[in-house]
């Protein structure tokens, strides 16, 4: 059997605040942009720069989480999979977009870095949601933290 990979991981900054919505079934669903860059330099030595710029989509309580955390401007890290759709226009023509379906986010800088003050001084994160959002899946669920080796003080081991 062969396999495949359908991974994505980009770093990048928001480009849009994000529109946070409901399906008629309840599911919550969170669309915003996020734009990448790369420098290189030429043969000559000038500098040059691409923007590349990306739809993503996170749902139920990671699209909650997107939508209450992350404004235009922020940086972060996301990791999911490519999604192409195709639906048709209300003027007949099919259309058709390519998009990542987010399964973890990360917030990489500071609440003030991105925003100004008086846009960050409402705009408080609790420590505990600056963690990848899967490891806060797991403690919203109730499961236990495992304590790593790193974890314990010398005088736990037992040696």
């Amino acid at each position: 059997m062969t396999r495949s990979l359908n991974k994505v991981m980009l770093i990048g900054n928001l480009t849009r605040d994000p529109e946070l919505r409901y399906t008629p079934s309840g599911s919550a669903v969170c669309t915003f942009g996020i734009a990448t860059n790369r420098q290189w330099n030429t043969d000559t030595g000038e500098k040059k720069e691409e923007v590349e710029y990306h739809r993503i989509v996170a749902w139920n309580k990671l699209g909650e989480l997107c939508g209450q955390l992350l404004k235009k401007g922020r940086k972060v890290y996301v990791e999911g999979r490519l999604q192409t759709r195709k639906w048709q226009a209300q003027d007949g023509s099919e259309k058709t977009t390519t998009e990542v379906v987010i399964n973890d986010m990360v917030i990489l800088d500071s609440k003030g870095t991105s925003m100004s003050e008086s846009q960050a001084g409402d705009f408080d994160i609790p420590e505990d949601l600056e963690t990848p959002v899967a490891e806060e899946d797991a403690k919203i669920a109730g499961k236990k933290e495992e304590k790593t080796p790193s974890d314990q003080a010398d005088d736990d081991i037992p040696f």
